[in-house]
């Protein structure tokens, strides 16, 4: 199975990212952007939790973690009108709640823009988070994208990231605590992100 491939198991740490087919873009105004992450909370909120983001124009990445067992057959048994809950079933019905998301932007995207077919690649990348040294670089490198793609200088200036979500004190999406402990606190964290950081053991997939 290729690495992007493999199955989002409950409890299981992961960087996710997708991009826009060929030279297409995601997001064209604030309203495209603020529209996605509605359509994020609705399906991915209640099987995933969210430490970082970014979305770009033409990509976006996320680092989740999955819920752990008992909260996903909770949340499927309420879905599927009460019926029984496999838990060998769990990867596909985690990556059926990515598909809808995806799906569903499309299809209002679709229709607001008169355009037809995907929009997406035909697939979700993601890599396994299985080392705690791979938290700090794999948060920055997703906050850097803004910056390593030319859509801002500084990783606080791009609107469309979680940095200042976790930086901030208002109301956040976000596993805020967990995330700034990682870090040693919200000194360490900003001064993290103010460094050139060496990514190679980061596990991390650049486009």
């Amino acid at each position: 199975m290729s690495k992007y491939h493999i199955p989002l198991l409950p409890d299981g740490m992961y960087h996710i990212h997708s991009r826009a087919v060929g030279n297409e873009k995601l997001f064209l105004n604030d309203g495209n952007y603020e529209f996605f992450l509605r359509k994020y909370k609705k399906y991915i909120l209640p099987v995933a939790d969210t430490f970082a983001f970014s979305l770009l124009p033409n990509l976006f990445h996320f680092l989740v973690q999955i819920k752990p067992p008992l909260p996903l057959e909770s949340y499927f048994i309420q879905k599927n009108g009460g019926n029984s809950f496999d838990l060998n079933q769990a990867p596909n019905l985690i990556m059926k709640c990515f598909s809808n998301l995806l799906n569903s932007y499309t299809k209002s995207f679709n229709n607001v823009y008169e355009r037809k077919g995907s929009l997406f690649i035909d697939y979700l990348r993601r890599v396994e988070i299985n080392r705690d040294k791979q938290l700090g670089p794999t948060v920055f490198y997703i906050h850097n994208n803004s910056v390593h793609h030319g859509y801002s200088k500084k990783i606080s200036t791009w609107r469309w990231s979680s940095y200042n979500m976790l930086v901030g004190n208002s109301e956040t999406i976000l596993k805020r605590t967990e995330v700034l402990d990682w870090f040693g606190g919200l000194p360490a964290f900003e001064q993290y992100h103010k460094q050139p950081i060496y990514l190679k053991n980061a596990q991390i997939i650049e486009y």
